[in-house]
């Protein structure tokens, strides 16, 4: 495969709509050997979520997918938010702007948000010589995005690695700015409406390829499709607003340029012209309201695989004592490790280059810490 061939080997990847094929192994198709993984998180993200700095947890992981994506100026490529991180993978066309971006990422969470973002750049070739591989696969939740899902086992040694000091990149100088256009967390948490948010990590206890552990992650899809909308924590029509919004301070914090005061100012001004057009359905120019909150319903990223199953699910008591006992008994049988917690209610990130597109991107989590601390729960349950 030529250079120019491995940069556009993302576009050429399949796309598929029906999230109970994701076990499919057709689906997915290995990265270039010339292609490089980037992982990312908080370091003791136990302790801001323990201190209730939920926004601020997912801000920081979701600023490195908007970096890169700004800096990519448009160019599609493959990533995955993990809730206190994130993880991606870039070409070598994009490598220097990718680790640029990201460096410039961890600069700002901790200059603004006093948060340690470590962040690494682990080459494919490192990972194919622990005989793992990173496959990706292109998942279409509606006509007007694609989220990628990561198997093969390498994005979780990456991320290992990456916990050891191996593949570091430097955060960038203090008072570097990542230009993080579109990155907002306007709307309101979203109560639960069938009874409770469950959020869900479950990675194989062994073998990912395995037929038990690729029957239990089916089953548990298979489970969640009978709730309405597969259990999407999103109302039907939209998130709540209210204004001022319950994000501005922190995005205030990514607005390049002027005093903390002045950027404030401007957010609170802006985010107030927001809710009015939004509030009462004001069409302006190409943006129409009701078009794009149906997108933001469509568009939301509330299930996902990166080596493991990740989802936010708003669903009924049983089902998630359905859902867990099903866990629960996989886990005695050595087949999965698992992680789970109920919260009464979800929130949004979000990242909209322009608001006149259809391919903004919502990350879901749980109010109260989500992927974070389901991730906690998993490490009790390995140890």
């Amino acid at each position: 495969m030529t250079a120019d061939d491995s940069s556009s080997f993302y576009d050429s990847v399949a796309v598929f709509s029906g999230f109970a094929s994701l076990m499919d192994p057709a689906l997915y198709t290995s990265l270039p050997d010339d292609w490089v993984v980037g992982t990312a998180d908080i370091v003791d993200s136990t302790g801001a979520i323990a201190a209730q700095r939920y926004k601020a947890v997912n801000m920081a992981g979701a600023s490195v997918i908007a970096a890169i994506a700004n800096a990519l100026q448009g160019r599609d490529f493959p990533f995955v938010f993990g809730g206190d991180g994130a993880s991606f993978a870039v070409s070598p066309r994009d490598r220097e702007a990718a680790s640029t971006a990201m460096a410039a990422a961890a600069a700002w969470a901790r200059d603004e948000l006093d948060l340690t973002l470590r962040i690494a750049l682990v080459p494919v070739t490192a990972i194919r010589g622990h005989r793992l591989d990173v496959r990706i696969a292109r998942f279409a939740p509606s006509p007007h995005v694609r989220y990628a899902m990561f198997a093969g086992g390498g994005l979780g040694w990456a991320e290992a690695a990456m916990k050891r000091g191996e593949f570091a990149v430097d955060a960038a100088p203090p008072g570097t700015l990542p230009d993080l256009t579109g990155l907002s967390c306007r709307f309101e948490t979203m109560p639960a409406t069938h009874g409770v948010i469950l959020t869900l990590l479950v990675l194989p206890a062994t073998d990912a390829t395995s037929p038990a552990y690729r029957a239990l992650v089916e089953r548990v899809i298979a489970l969640t499709e009978r709730s309405p909308d597969a259990g999407r924590p999103v109302p039907s029509q939209g998130p709540g607003l209210r204004w001022p919004p319950a994000g501005f301070e922190l995005e205030a914090r990514t607005v390049r340029g002027g005093s903390l005061l002045v950027r404030r100012v401007g957010v609170l001004a802006y985010t107030l012209f927001a809710y009015v057009v939004m509030r009462f359905g004001i069409s302006v120019g190409g943006f129409v309201p009701q078009t794009y909150l149906t997108q933001v319903v469509e568009n939301s990223d509330f299930r996902k695989y990166d080596d493991g199953l990740r989802m936010i699910l708003d669903c009924a008591p049983d089902l998630a004592d359905a859902l867990e006992q099903t866990l629960a008994a996989a886990a005695e049988a050595g087949v999965a490790h698992y992680g789970a917690l109920r919260q009464d209610a979800a929130m949004m990130t979000c990242f909209t280059p322009s608001a006149t597109r259809s391919d903004h991107v919502h990350f879901i989590d749980g109010a109260g810490g989500g992927y974070a601390a389901a991730a906690m729960a998993l490490k009790a349950m390995r140890a």
